[in-house]
Formats: structure tokens, C-alpha cells, sequence
């Protein structure tokens, strides 16, 4: 038996505008293909948080500019997932703490987990080397100071822990943005900034 393909999943949720950062994905697994020996599914996969496919999905994507409000069955599945082994990575594309997708989102995990359920984590954090070492800690984008946003470069990540691993490792920094561009272009730049989403997928997958 050969190993699982790692699918990109996107989580499709009513209240928001979800559908960001189309090429991201594409960038994301070509660098998995480039750099590790994980077997890739090629195209993203985009579900409802509202479906049962969540359950077969070990690691999903959540992103948005506006208004995060779960309806009830969203909430259901995304708790459910969240306490029996899935991984979230949540990007806020407003890179602003203060922002309407940053203040509806962290709501919402506070009322499903509780208000101190979500916390910074350390920027010494297994994350930060499962497959790249990245010393200090999260790396920056060029869009956390573009003068839009809090215009605020965050030196942490928050995540809802269970059992000692990350659940839902949540980003203020708009790494989608970030990653947004056609893959072939990774050549122009003096560093893959992709990089770090490999170790993000690497630390879902369980390395």
C-alpha cells in the first residue's frame, strides 16, 4: 500500500467570502512536489464545512476577508474535526488583528472552544522546523506592511492546541496573498517564500 496523496482542502463556509487566493494552492503543492516525497493530489478540493467529507480530509484551509459566522451545522463539523485529529490552517487576509474577518473569526472560536482556547505560540515551536528551520519564527510578508491593514508585521502565530498538537494553526500575516502568484515565477525570487507552507503541511501530515 502506497502512502495517501495529500490533498489541499478549502473550506467552503456560508457567511464569508471564502473562495481567496486562487493560485495559492497550486504554489503550495508544487512545492511539496519540489521539495519532499509526499505523494500530491494535483488540484485543490474545495468542500463544505457544512459536509461530511471534512471527515476524510487531514488538513483543510480557511480563509476570508469578512465576516466568519458558522451556522449551526458549520460549527458542529468544525468542532467535531477540530477534537477528533484534523488541522485548519486559518489565513486572514486583512493581515488586521483589528479586522472584521480577525474579530469574527477569533469570536467564534471562543465560543466554540472557549476564550482562552486560541493562544500565541512559541516561536521555538516544532512548527518552525518540521521540514525548513525557520529561527525566528514566522516569517514576515511583504503585505503586513503595505500600508493597509493594522500595518503591523506579527511576530507570532496563535493556534487551538489538543492534546499537544495544533488544531488550528490561525495567521494574521496573509501568507495566502503571499503565495498567490504562478508557480513558475518561484524562480524570480532570491527565497522560495513558500517554504513555510510546506512545513505547515509537513506538521499536519504528522512530521
Amino acid at each position: 500500500m502506497g502512502r495517501a496523496k495529500f490533498t489541499f482542502t478549502r473550506l467552503r463556509y456560508r457567511s464569508g467570502d471564502w473562495n481567496t487566493d486562487q493560485r495559492m494552492p497550486s504554489n503550495i503543492l508544487n512545492s511539496l512536489i519540489e521539495y519532499t516525497t509526499i505523494p500530491v493530489a494535483l488540484q485543490e478540493k474545495v468542500i463544505d464545512l457544512s459536509s461530511n467529507d471534512l471527515f476524510q480530509s487531514p488538513f483543510c484551509y480557511l480563509s476570508g476577508h469578512k465576516l466568519v459566522q458558522f451556522d449551526a451545522q458549520e460549527s458542529g463539523h468544525f468542532k467535531k474535526y477540530i477534537q477528533n485529529g484534523g488541522f485548519v490552517f486559518v489565513d486572514d487576509c486583512n493581515h488586521d488583528i483589528d479586522g472584521l474577518f480577525a474579530k469574527s473569526f477569533e469570536a467564534q472560536m471562543s465560543s466554540l472552544f472557549g476564550a482562552q482556547a486560541l493562544k500565541k505560540i512559541s516561536n521555538k515551536h516544532h512548527l518552525y522546523n518540521s521540514f525548513f528551520t525557520f529561527e525566528k519564527g514566522p516569517p514576515t510578508t511583504s503585505f503586513e506592511l503595505n500600508g493597509w491593514g493594522d500595518d503591523l508585521v506579527h511576530d507570532y502565530l496563535k493556534a487551538i492546541e489538543i492534546n499537544g498538537r495544533i488544531a488550528v494553526l490561525y495567521s494574521n500575516k496573509d501568507y495566502g496573498c503571499e503565495w498567490d502568484y504562478d508557480f513558475r515565477n518561484k524562480r524570480f525570487l532570491a527565497e522560495d517564500n513558500t517554504k513555510f507552507g510546506v512545513n505547515i503541511v509537513m506538521y499536519a501530515m504528522g512530521s
